[in-house]
């Protein structure tokens, strides 16, 4: 039998291929729009009535510049969003969905630990965003490319990552909840309610003051502050990939020790 790395990957093929041509066709949409955007000439006036926390927000303040514009149509808001989606989705069916299926006991009778359960299947969640990052990466490259951006290859590599990797977490979060409670919709409803209040505290400290100095702790700014593209690599990214691993590992001994639901 296959290892359930590889079911995984087999399971995901049809909905990665999906998201993946969902994907390019979105950003070359919105790439498309720069040569009209990038010829306007009131542009930085008209970014300069937006008050000054919504443009670092969305880092509207090099809004008229390939870069910004990318960072500001895609990887502030758009992205992120789908990239989530695909995660959360994909995570809360690793386990939970596999046991509202009745297809559970049929992995657990292989040789292999519920340990390592886990861990393939987060290995799987983890290569289908890589997959998707790939996606993302060629799709943006191509649309500079193709409508004249100007967006570096290695600014472009960093971004990706950083998109990646806040996918991960929340993804790793959804399997975790997912592996102990046995509930697919409960184990969606826990990471979607941890990546809005993880968003908040991110949009708050841009805002806020009192809350500026917690805003590291929130995934979204590890992965964001900064552009992403532009900002570079930056050591906040492996935050994101070992809290995600410290879930996963939290979750094994409570899902060892869980009675299985097997459905007949």
């Amino acid at each position: 039998m296959r290892t359930v790395f590889a079911k995984a990957l087999h399971d995901q093929r049809r909905s990665l291929l999906g998201w993946g041509l969902g994907l390019s066709l979105v950003v070359l949409l919105e790439t498309a729009l720069w040569p009209s955007i990038g010829k306007m000439t009131n542009l930085q006036q008209f970014l300069a009535d937006y008050p000054e926390a919504m443009r670092k927000l969305f880092n509207l303040q090099d809004f008229g510049t390939g870069t910004g514009f990318v960072n500001g149509e895609l990887f502030s808001a758009l992205v992120p969003v789908l990239f989530l989606t695909y995660a959360i989705g994909r995570g809360a069916r690793a386990i939970a969905g596999e046991e509202e299926a009745g297809t559970l006991d049929v992995l657990l009778v292989t040789p292999v630990t519920t340990t390592g359960l886990l861990l393939q299947q987060s290995a799987a969640l983890l290569t289908g965003l890589l997959a998707l990052g790939t996606v993302l990466y060629a799709a943006v490259l191509a649309g500079s490319v193709l409508f004249g951006l100007g967006i570096g290859l290695g600014p472009l590599l960093s971004a990706t990552l950083a998109m990646v990797l806040l996918a991960f977490e929340f993804g790793a979060l959804a399997l975790a909840a997912g592996a102990v409670t046995g509930r697919r919709g409960l184990a969606i409803a826990v990471a979607g309610a941890a990546a809005v209040a993880g968003y908040l505290l991110y949009v708050a400290g841009e805002l806020v003051g009192a809350v500026e100095p917690w805003q590291p702790l929130s995934p979204f700014d590890q992965a964001m502050s900064g552009g992403p593209i532009g900002a570079g690599f930056r050591w906040t990214y492996l935050v994101m990939p070992a809290v995600a691993m410290l879930l996963v590992g939290a979750a094994a001994p409570r899902f060892a020790r869980r009675d299985i639901a097997v459905a007949h």
